[in-house]
């Protein structure tokens, strides 16, 4: 069977002149994402390489899947070596930081927990292993710094309610938030996540550092600790 290449393509299809003449908002995510690898393999042009990308089965499939792939998952797909494999890694990783920082840029402070959700939803919902996160704030609940002070198993992590307080007293913080996130996509709490909050809640009283709230982040939803009355 013959190659397609991209010389086959009307011009006006082509993704990398689409791009140029209709702008970045018409192309399909395997145009976007052929636009960006340039180059396909012998057998594939880059078009067919990207939607061979997307078509995996992996977990979040299509566009969303490409923040689940290891360099080494990446390079096990023909076509895809290093140098495209740390491209496709970096996309990855700058929507991750450019949601993060719009989300923090709209929220001045983290007075609600949806407030907190929208800062850490996109980051954390696809995730394939428990992390923890602690969210310092001054007093007008300003976001000084979130600091992931735990990364677990599929089904557990371990936290010490010391290294918190060490992180807190660092960062000068007046009061603290948990997030953590459930792989498998129900926020639903666990006793070992109310035992941690009640832990570092009466922890935080000695010291004179508030537990706001404790949110666990599942795909698309979200358990509010303090909403459910455990704070």
């Amino acid at each position: 069977m013959k190659r397609i290449t991209m010389k086959d393509i009307p011009t006006d299809e082509r993704p990398y002149e689409k791009c140029l003449n209709d702008g970045v908002q018409g192309l399909s995510d395997a145009e976007l994402l052929s636009v960006i690898i340039r180059t396909g393999t012998r057998e594939e042009n880059s078009l067919m390489l990207a939607q061979k990308i997307l078509a995996l089965n992996y977990p979040g499939k299509g566009i969303l899947g490409l923040l689940h792939l290891s360099m080494q998952e990446l390079m096990q797909i023909k076509g895809i070596g290093r140098v495209k494999g740390a491209q496709l890694l970096c996309i990855g990783e700058l929507s991750r930081r450019i949601w993060k920082k719009t989300a923090s840029l709209e929220t001045v402070s983290f007075h609600h927990p949806v407030d907190i959700v929208n800062y850490f939803m996109e980051d954390m919902r696809h995730r394939e292993q428990e992390q923890v996160y602690v969210m310092f704030l001054n007093t007008k609940g300003v976001l000084i710094k979130d600091v992931m002070i735990s990364q677990g198993t599929v089904n557990a992590s371990v936290v010490s309610p010391r290294e918190i307080f060490i992180e807190a007293v660092k960062y000068h913080a007046v009061s603290l938030v948990l997030v953590h996130n459930h792989p498998s996509g129900d926020p639903s709490p666990s006793k070992e996540d109310i035992h941690l909050t009640r832990r570092v809640k009466e922890a935080g009283e000695l010291l004179g550092i508030r537990l706001l709230d404790h949110i666990i982040i599942g795909d698309n939803s979200y358990i509010s600790l303090k909403e459910r009355g455990v704070l």
